[in-house]
């Protein structure tokens, strides 16, 4: 089953289950609140009003998530390109939600960074609340997965040996455009990546340092996991960062993360009009303390 957070004519959002060609309202604001509200068995014989999937208008897929947690460095093809060790545990920093935006939102390139760059991600949603969870009860919170690009201003990012400055600009971070429930993940399924075009990262999804499951358990000790709770699991090799000569967005590119069960989420990068900058903007960036990419 694929479930999707749609918006309607007036902005408002709907939670829509899509079924081929047809999306059909659960008549709850968004994916977070099917998750918080029923069993995924009862969301598949709800009954509403239809729309042909072509139509569709995505919004974040949760909108309000209570917690974003990212994990850095948890690929090994990326680990090695960015030369550093495995990590013994998961590295993790988070996200909010004034990040997210929708699949066809555009990305908001903010005027403070000038070494903007993608990363395709797999994004787990939390399904059911656990708190320190055993493997199983782990496995048995995920409700699904999805699609997110850690858009990551580099710069800012490096400025300190914490990265959060860089991870949490707003309007900088797709996800969508669908849930995906885990029967709907084949047993071989990559993620890839392209800038207008042209193949950036290629990845096996279970590449994992850190599995899905091995992640829930471990923040789950550390916090409770809730319904429409979303962690995003690291990127593959092949961002700008680490490429020579590096490569940056920039105003007017198509970014594509596609995964093999879920689809394709695709945004637009712009620049920030004056209009969206508030005091204080412009600010010089000095030279990056820290090394390495998530």
């Amino acid at each position: 089953m694929k479930l999707a957070t749609v918006r309607g004519p007036d902005g408002s959002t709907v939670a829509v289950r899509i079924d081929g060609d047809t999306a059909t309202e659960l008549g709850v604001p968004d994916v977070g609140a099917v998750l918080r509200g029923a069993e995924l068995s009862a969301v598949a014989e709800t009954v509403g009003t239809q729309h042909p999937v072509e139509s569709l208008d995505y919004a974040p897929l949760v909108t309000e998530p209570g917690k974003i947690i990212c994990v850095g460095l948890n690929y090994r093809a990326h680990i090695l390109e960015m030369k550093r060790d495995l990590p013994e545990y998961p590295v993790l920093f988070a996200k909010f939600a004034d990040c997210l935006v929708g699949d066809g939102d555009d990305i908001v390139l903010p005027p403070e960074s000038d070494q903007i760059d993608w990363e395709g991600e797999l994004a787990v949603v939390i399904g059911t609340r656990v708190r320190r969870a055993t493997a199983e009860q782990a496995q048995a919170a995920i409700a699904g997965y999805s699609i997110c690009n850690d858009v990551s201003m580099r710069d800012w990012q490096f400025r300190t040996r914490e990265w959060l400055q860089g991870k949490i600009w707003a309007d900088s971070t797709p996800l969508g455009p669908v849930l995906a429930t885990p029967d709907e993940i084949p047993d071989e399924a990559y993620l890839v990546t392209t800038v207008d075009g042209v193949e950036k990262q290629r990845g096996d999804i279970h590449d994992l340092v850190h599995d899905p499951v091995q992640l829930v358990e471990y923040i789950s000790t550390v916090l409770p996991l809730n319904p429409g709770d979303v962690i995003v699991t690291g990127t593959p090799g092949g961002v700008g960062h680490a490429r020579e000569p590096q490569e940056f967005l920039s105003a007017g590119q198509t970014v594509t993360v596609t995964i093999d069960g879920i689809g394709t989420l695709s945004n637009t990068t712009v620049a920030e009009r004056s209009s969206e900058r508030g005091a204080g903007a412009g600010q010089g960036v000095p030279e990056p303390v820290a090394q390495g990419a998530s």
